[in-house]
């Protein structure tokens, strides 16, 4: 085993050891991959925000893409081999995208030219793969402008989409990014990417309509340059009843894989189109899933069990799981072609993700990722200690959670020796999203508190995290998540909504009202602050807050909002705006009047002193 050891800055983490665990690259034989001598088959996932994120959906964040971390990736690669995965299909290399905020991180930022500090992120990830002993599928280029792709090579030149495919200039701009890529030198092992063992294949691309005369240009381009790794062909059936493999690429020289990708809208025909495909393929080429989801647990189980008794299958890739957050919890994604109720999964599966069988789905599909390696599920690992961050007040305390974890306990103390006292039990880190995770709402005003978390799972409970505090607050909180009306003293034709959550940073609980609609929230204490979480579909304000004594009469506060809005387009974004009032008189009871039209509301805090 090689040992790497780096001073690493852009993680911010001081010493890194990887290994490099592969004793071979992944060849083909007869439609078959091999480890060595080894049958290599898998059942893993696609994880499209590994090496470049899209979904830091925080309130006021204005940007939604940045690079991951090595927390992050971590919390991926553990995932994956928890769960018996083989491999991760990542999603393309991202090319500069006119239609993202100007702050947005990419790679490609021209042609011919790279952004440095985002490659450093897939050195780690190729890092890390070594690590943890996880293949990686390598998508080159996109076929529409998700990340970027295709379309934004094209606007570099002031060409089109479809010049993509004929233009000598635009295809000389990509294969710079194939040359770059491939003989780039791994700023942490010291090994040039077309050499790594942890590169199953590179793919020419994520679901490419590409002339068959192109894949084989850019196949052999590939070929010339890497003598080691397996190519697959990135050409995408757009037939989602019938998705099938191109005859001319089980013909080529160049292309050692071909796949297919499926998303019926009958679920029960994904069986039966895989079997079309093996047919067509008949052993000239390793044949593999390359994607698929959207469907019920049970058709999900039934395709695993048709590629596991297909021993000429190789493997499938679920679409897609999403790894933990930095600044605690998960990321979230609500997945376009979901029918507005699929998200992306996150194991081992949380009540949240209830309306899509995330629990169920998660431990099926762990099962069946052994099965096809003929092995028996490990037994599930007991956490890992939870990292506790800075607590700014105790209406928000948030950790860097822990692979595996169904829940964790929150203790409190008033020395860092202890006595500890519980005062959150199996709280969920997959429950609110981009808010924070816990609130002490048994602490008292002014007084220095410590806090430590442990994670648990059904294996056990981890040792405990680090110790912060002392912390301590001035007033009380009081949160309204919106899953209900419940916290809501009265209201007036308002509606708990769930659903197209895209649009709403994937906030998933809202209160929705129109014209004329109303909520009265009262006070516990006295008032400090009044903030209210909302989304308008324009910067409009739709919304305003009115302060009574003794719901009366009531006084309009003239709040204008703070307006959070991305200039992105891409999934019809509302407004995120915040309405606060800061007491200058501290009423007893504040009313948000819908006055304009549609909103949402998404969360209220109330902040008090006691009476």
């Amino acid at each position: 085993m090689k040992k790497v050891l780096l001073l690493c800055a852009l993680f911010f983490i001081p010493f890194i050891s990887f290994a490099d665990g592969f004793d071979y690259f992944i060849t083909a034989d007869n439609g078959r991959l091999k480890n060595g001598d080894e049958d290599y088959r898998f059942i893993s996932f696609n994880v499209p925000t590994l090496n470049f994120q899209e979904d830091e959906m925080a309130f006021t964040v204005k940007n939604p893409y940045r690079l991951p971390n090595e927390f992050e990736m971590r919390d991926i690669f553990s995932t994956v081999k928890e769960m018996g995965g083989q491999v991760i299909r990542i999603y393309t290399i991202p090319v500069k995208n006119n239609n993202f905020p100007k702050d947005a991180p990419t790679y490609v930022e021209a042609p011919g030219k790279f952004n440095e500090e985002a490659f450093k992120v897939t050195d780690m990830m190729l890092a890390l793969a070594n690590e943890y002993e996880i293949r990686i599928i390598f998508p080159l280029l996109n076929n529409r402008q998700w990340m970027g792709g295709r379309p934004n090579y094209a606007e570099f030149r002031g060409k089109t989409a479809e010049d993509f495919w004929v233009d000598k200039q635009l295809r000389d701009d990509f294969k710079k990014t194939i040359k770059y890529t491939l003989n780039r030198k791994n700023t942490i092992t010291g090994e040039k990417y077309k050499d790594d063992k942890a590169i199953l294949a590179w793919e020419t691309g994520n679901e490419l309509t590409s002339p068959i005369e192109w894949t084989v240009d850019i196949t052999r381009y590939i070929k010339s340059l890497d003598k080691n790794h397996l190519v697959m062909d990135g050409w995408f059936s757009d037939d989602l009843d019938e998705p099938v493999v191109r005859e001319e690429s089980l013909t080529e020289w160049s292309i050692d894989i071909v796949s297919s990708h499926h998303y019926e809208r009958d679920a029960s025909l994904i069986p039966q189109n895989i079997q079309k495909n093996i047919d067509l393929v008949k052993g000239r080429k390793v044949y593999m899933v390359g994607e698929f989801g959207f469907a019920s647990s049970s058709a999900i189980e039934s395709a695993l069990d048709k590629v596991i008794d297909e021993p000429s299958v190789a493997g499938a890739l679920i679409w897609s799981l999403r790894h933990r957050r930095r600044e605690g919890g998960f990321y979230w994604h609500s997945e376009p072609l979901g029918a507005g109720l699929f998200k992306a999964f996150r194991w081992p599966g949380f009540e949240s993700g209830l309306a899509y069988d995330e629990q169920r789905l998660m431990t099926m599909y762990r099962n069946k990722a052994f099965e096809i390696q003929n092995a028996k599920p490990a037994e599930i690992s007991i956490p890992a200690a939870p990292k506790l961050l800075p607590i700014e007040n105790l209406h928000s305390i948030n950790w860097q959670g822990s692979m595996g974890a169904t829940g964790y306990n929150v203790e409190r103390a008033k020395s860092d020796k202890g006595p500890w006292t519980l005062v959150g039990y199996n709280v969920s880190d997959a429950d609110v999203p981009y808010f924070p995770l816990f609130h002490d709402e048994t602490a008292q005003l002014n007084t220095p508190y410590f806090y430590r978390v442990a994670a648990i799972n059904s294996a056990g409970k981890s040792t405990y995290s680090n110790v912060v505090g002392p912390v301590e607050s001035r007033y009380y909180a009081k949160i309204d998540t919106m899953k209900n009306l419940g916290v809501v003293e009265t209201s007036k034709a308002l509606f708990p909504t769930t659903g197209n959550d895209r649009s709403f940073k994937e906030i998933r609980n809202r209160l929705f009202g129109d014209y004329g609609s109303e909520a009265i929230y009262k006070v516990p204490g006295k008032l400090a602050e009044f903030k209210l979480f909302a989304f308008e579909k324009t910067r409009f304000s739709y919304l305003s807050l009115e302060g009574s004594n003794d719901k009366k009469k009531w006084l309009d506060l003239n709040v204008k909002p703070s307006v959070y809005a991305n200039s992105e387009s891409n999934y019809g974004y509302w407004k995120p705006k915040i309405y606060a009032y800061k007491a200058g008189t501290p009423f007893k009871y504040i009313k948000v009047i819908f006055k304009g039209g549609e909103a949402h509301l998404a969360r209220t805090e109330i902040l008090y002193t006691d009476k």
